[in-house]
C-alpha cells in the first residue's frame, strides 16, 4: 500500500497554514512554519483570504464530472493529498491544526471509547466518556492566533461560516475552537455571510458546505442528483469569487473523495470476521477492528484469508510503522484499532450489530486509501 506523503508535497494539511499566511497570520505546524507551507502551495500574500472546503469533492470526481461544475473546471484545479483516513473527523481536524491523524487522534468516523469500550462518534460525541478537548489536546491554529492577541498582539479575526447546529458540536471543538463563528444554513446565505464578513474587515473566512458529500453518500456520486448538487454548489462559488472584496484571495479544497461501494462483508453475518472480535469501528472502508486480548494476530490472520485482495489488513504496529497517521501521540496509540483493514476497489467492511440501517445502505463511501478517496482539488484565485 501506499507510504507516508513526503513532507514536500502538496498536502491539505498545509492549506489553512498557507492561506492564513497570506493574510499576514503565521502560524506553526507539523514542525514547519506557515511560510514553508505557504511557499510549497504557492499561495500569494493577500489583505484577506476566503477558504471554502466542499465536503466530499474528490479530484477524480471533480474530473469525471466536470460537465457540472464549470467554474471549478475553468479554475484550474491542483491536486492535494488529504488524510489517511480520508474522512471528514480526521481531515477537517488536520486542516484546522494542520497536524495528521495520529497526532490529533482523530483517526476516523469513529474509534472505541477509553471509558466505556463502545464506540466514540468523533463528529457526534454522543454518550463519550470524554469531551473533544480532552481527546484533540492539540491547539487549532486559531488558538495559536488567539494565544498571540491575548499576549497584546493586534490580529485581525478569522471567522467559520457554517450551519448554526455546528457552532459548539463536537468536531467543531475538536477541530476549529478559537475561530469566531458565523451561523448560516444555505450555501447563499452562507456565502453572503462570507462576503460580508470579509468586507467588514475579517483576515480570513473559512467556508463550510456538506451537501455534496451527504448527496453521494446516499444516491452515490455517479448519479443525477449528485449532479444537480454540484451545479448548484458551482453556480455559488462563482458568485462567490464574484462578490469578494477586491484583492481576496479564494482557496477552494475539499476534505476527501469517495467510491461508489458495489460489495459490503457484513461482519455480523461472517463467522470468520467475527471471531475474536469486540468491536468493529472506523470507516466501512478503513475499519479498526478491537481484539479481545491476545487474539490479534489471529483476527488479522482470518480477515485476509476471508477478504483476500478486497483488503489491506495490518495490526497496529504495521500501521504506525507505515506513517500513514503521522507521528501517533502516544496517548492515542490504543485508539487504533488491533487489526486495521483498508478496503480496495469498490468494497466494503460493515457491521449490522452496531451501525443503522441507513448506515448500512450509503452508496458513496471514503476512508481508504485509493486515489479516489485520497485525491482532492485546490483551486486558487485572486479575484
Amino acid at each position: 500500500m501506499s507510504a507516508a506523503v513526503p513532507v514536500d508535497h502538496p498536502h491539505l494539511r498545509s492549506v489553512m497554514p498557507a492561506a492564513l499566511d497570506a493574510a499576514g497570520l503565521a502560524t506553526t505546524s507539523a514542525g514547519r512554519t506557515s511560510a514553508e507551507d505557504r511557499s510549497l502551495l504557492g499561495l500569494p500574500a493577500a489583505p484577506r483570504v476566503c477558504v471554502v472546503l466542499v465536503d466530499g469533492l474528490g479530484m477524480r470526481m471533480l474530473a469525471e464530472r466536470g460537465g457540472h461544475a464549470p467554474f471549478l473546471r475553468s479554475a484550474g484545479a491542483r491536486t492535494l493529498t488529504t488524510t489517511f483516513p480520508s474522512t471528514t473527523a480526521a481531515a477537517i481536524t488536520t486542516l484546522g491544526t494542520g497536524e495528521l491523524p495520529g497526532r490529533t487522534g482523530m483517526l476516523g468516523y469513529s474509534v472505541r471509547d477509553p471509558g466505556h469500550g463502545g464506540v466514540l462518534n468523533l463528529i457526534q460525541w454522543d454518550g463519550a466518556s470524554v469531551t473533544p478537548r480532552e481527546w484533540q489536546r492539540t491547539d487549532t491554529l486559531f488558538e495559536q492566533l488567539a494565544g498571540r492577541r491575548a499576549a497584546g498582539e493586534d490580529l485581525p479575526e478569522v471567522v467559520s461560516v457554517g450551519p448554526a447546529r455546528f457552532v459548539g458540536s463536537g468536531l467543531t471543538e475538536a477541530a476549529l475552537r478559537g475561530v469566531r463563528n458565523v451561523s448560516a444554513e444555505f450555501l447563499p446565505e452562507r456565502v453572503d455571510a462570507a462576503v460580508a464578513q470579509l468586507r467588514r474587515g475579517a483576515a480570513a473566512v473559512y467556508l463550510y458546505w456538506g451537501d455534496v458529500d451527504h448527496t453521494g453518500h446516499v444516491h452515490g456520486w455517479g448519479s443525477w442528483q449528485w449532479g444537480e448538487e454540484m451545479e448548484a454548489t458551482d453556480r455559488e462559488l462563482r458568485r462567490l469569487e464574484r462578490s469578494l472584496p477586491p484583492g481576496t484571495l479564494l482557496v477552494i479544497t475539499a476534505d476527501h473523495g469517495m467510491v461508489d461501494v458495489t460489495d459490503r462483508v457484513d461482519v455480523a453475518t461472517t463467522p470468520a470476521l467475527a471471531a475474536g472480535v469486540e468491536l468493529v469501528a472506523g470507516e466501512p472502508r478503513a475499519c479498526h477492528v478491537y481484539t479481545r486480548p491476545g487474539t490479534a494476530p489471529d483476527v488479522a490472520r482470518r480477515w485476509r484469508e476471508e477478504l483476500g485482495e478486497r483488503a489491506w489488513v495490518v495490526e497496529r504496529e504495521e500501521l504506525v510503522a507505515t506513517g500513514l497517521l503521522g507521528p501517533v501521540a502516544p496517548e492515542r496509540a490504543a485508539a487504533i484499532g488491533d487489526v486495521v483493514a483498508v478496503m480496495t476497489g469498490r468494497h466494503a467492511v460493515v457491521d449490522s450489530r452496531t451501525q443503522p440501517a441507513r448506515s448500512l445502505a450509503l452508496v458513496g463511501m471514503h476512508g481508504a486509501l485509493t486515489p479516489d478517496e485520497l485525491e482532492v482539488p485546490l483551486v486558487q484565485a485572486v479575484v
